[in-house]
């Protein structure tokens, strides 16, 4: 049987591999990457002259057998994203799970990842917290995302594109609340690493221009005893039946919920939860 080794890569700075990635890097008889000329300027970097195949989200599945024949013959193959840990929100996962079945040994070297990394630069409550990925490129369903996790007292950590970033942002203003607390933390480890540290609505006003580079948000979770209604706000059987209306009218649920919550002096999410009580 052969061996299949997780190799994190560095997120930016060449200097963060670690000894043991290395090591193994130099050792394997294939080196699976998501980008074959990423992860040469790493190899070339270190004087490494491992053989390389590509294995990214676009053929992870049509490649995989042949990486599990290869493991059949006792091989060594060590997998590596662009930057980070093998297998968050990068291929990985459905290759592990074929290998473990086929009774091949998976090892998991230690190294850089930016959930990690954004989590504890952010200042917020490290723990617990939950790791999303990316969130969905569409607006609704993204909004809609956002109002399940809307109650979640844990710190959160999300990937998002930068084009989509003050889009984003809007979405957890009108759902979560502009004062909730937000790090936007950008090119980690890089020359231009930078976090911005404020609120939903500082966050909407700083990115006006979609900023350069890899983006993770931290968002805080929801403070205990932190309310959601408003003092006079109709009854909840009220503003369901106001919503209701307008979805009767044609309007979409999200947008009923908006505009209802306009009229009142709600928040989107006050009336997405009324409707739902």
């Amino acid at each position: 049987m052969g061996s299949l080794y997780l190799c994190p890569t560095p997120l930016g700075n060449l200097n963060d591999v670690t000894g043991r990635v290395l090591d193994t890097l130099a050792h394997a008889d294939l080196v699976a990457a998501e980008d074959t000329r990423h992860t040469r300027k790493l190899l070339n970097h270190y004087g490494i002259g491992a053989k390389t195949t590509s294995y990214h989200e676009h053929n992870e599945r049509e490649k995989a057998p042949f990486l599990l024949q290869e493991l059949s013959l006792g091989k060594g193959i060590a997998l590596v994203s662009d930057a980070g840990m093998p297998g968050i929100s990068d291929p990985g996962y459905f290759l592990v799970q074929q290998a473990l079945a086929a009774g091949h040994d998976v090892t998991v070297l230690p190294g850089p990842s930016a959930v990690i990394a954004a989590l504890v630069i952010s200042g917020f409550m490290p723990h617990p917290f939950y790791f999303y990925g990316f969130l969905p490129r569409k607006k609704g369903e993204r909004q809609e995302l956002l109002q399940e996790l809307e109650e979640n007292t844990w710190t959160g950590v999300f990937y998002e594109s930068p084009r989509r970033l003050r889009e984003t942002i809007g979405d957890f203003c009108a759902l979560w609340g502009t004062e909730r607390k937000v790090a936007v933390v950008r090119e980690l480890t890089k020359q231009f690493e930078d976090v911005f540290r404020g609120t939903f609505a500082d966050a909407y006003d700083n990115f006006s221009v979609a900023p350069r580079g890899e983006i993770t948000l931290v968002v805080a979770g929801k403070r205990p005893g932190e309310e959601d209604g408003v003092a006079g706000a109709p009854a909840p059987e009220l503003i369901r039946e106001a919503v209701e209306a307008l979805v009767r009218a044609g309007a979409e649920l999200h947008d009923a919920c908006k505009g209802v919550g306009r009229s009142l002096g709600l928040s989107k999410s006050q009336v997405y939860r009324a409707y739902h009580q």
